[in-house]
C-alpha cells in the first residue's frame, strides 16, 4: 500500500520560484517610471498633491515652472514673462504638439499658473499639463 513518487525524499527540489522575483521588479520599474520625469527638472519647487493618475510620455516633455517668487523657468533657465512664448517655440522647433509640463509652487498665486496656461493655449500649444505631486494617505 505504498505511495510512488517521481523522485526520491532525499534529493533536493531544483526549481527556482520567480513570482517574488518578478513582482519585486514590477514595482522598481512603476518607481523609476514615476520618479525619473521629476529628476530632469532642478528647480526648487514645491509641488501640489494631487489624486490623479500620471499622463503617459511618448516624447521628452518640456518643463516650465513657476517657484514661489513668481519667476517662470524653462526646465533651469530662468525666463522673462514676455520671452516665454518665443523660447518655447524657438526650443519645440515651432511644433506645438510638443509635450509641456506646468509646474506651479502651491504658494504660488493660481491666477499666475492659469496666465501662463492660458499664453501657452493662445500659442497653439495643445499638450499642456499640471504636475503635481502624487497624493499621500
Amino acid at each position: 500500500m505504498g505511495f510512488q513518487f517521481n523522485r526520491s525524499s532525499k534529493e533536493p527540489m531544483s526549481e527556482i520560484n520567480v513570482t517574488p522575483f518578478v513582482d519585486v521588479m514590477l514595482v522598481l520599474l512603476i518607481i523609476f517610471m514615476v520618479t525619473a520625469p521629476l529628476l530632469t527638472v532642478g528647480v526648487q519647487v514645491d509641488l501640489p498633491e494631487s489624486a490623479a493618475d500620471s499622463l503617459p510620455d511618448d516624447q521628452e516633455p518640456l518643463t516650465l515652472s513657476i517657484n514661489s517668487k513668481g519667476e517662470v523657468f524653462i526646465q533651469e533657465h530662468q525666463v522673462g514673462f514676455d520671452k516665454i512664448i518665443p523660447k518655447i517655440l524657438a526650443i519645440s522647433n515651432n511644433r506645438t504638439d510638443t509635450r509641456i509640463y506646468v509646474r506651479g509652487d502651491r504658494t504660488i498665486n493660481y491666477g499666475r499658473v492659469l496666465e501662463v496656461m492660458g499664453m501657452l493655449s493662445g500659442a497653439g500649444f495643445s499638450k499642456v499639463a499640471l504636475i503635481s505631486e502624487p497624493y499621500k494617505n
